[in-house]
């Protein structure tokens, strides 16, 4: 059986909620969803596509850490808090991911801190 590899992000928050920024097992990497703080500065960007863009930076870092690259992202799922926000959202995920072309699911609903706009979460895959 594959061990799992816990990779952090460094958040406190992860120990206290029980979660880990990403896991590896075997040839999965499977990243939590992530918001789109700068978590050098902890500053959320008012606009949604500049907070998407944060989300790609902490996911490629985190895909790093764990032998992954952004090419290898199988799956995405986008939680945005406004249906209006998508088209200001799109030039943002196309930057990232119009290469790649996963599968996507977009859903619409709420995040849990107002200044949120958007939640990322991915699924890599190496094989």
């Amino acid at each position: 059986m594959t061990e799992a590899i816990l990779i952090s992000g460094g958040s406190a928050f992860e120990a206290t909620m029980g979660y880990s920024r990403a896991v590896v097992k075997g040839p999965w990497c499977f990243v939590s969803g992530v918001t789109g703080y700068d978590y050098a500065t902890m500053e959320m960007p008012v606009s949604i596509a500049d907070q998407a863009r944060n989300c790609f930076a902490t996911i490629r870092a985190a895909l790093e850490k764990g032998g992954f690259a952004m090419e290898d992202i199988v799956r995405v799922q986008y939680t945005v808090t406004d249906a209006a926000l998508v088209p200001e959202l799109v030039p943002a995920l196309g930057e990232a991911l119009s290469v790649i072309r996963p599968a996507a699911t977009m859903v619409i609903a709420g995040l849990i801190k107002p200044e949120m706009l958007v939640e990322i979460e991915v699924t890599a895959f190496k094989g």
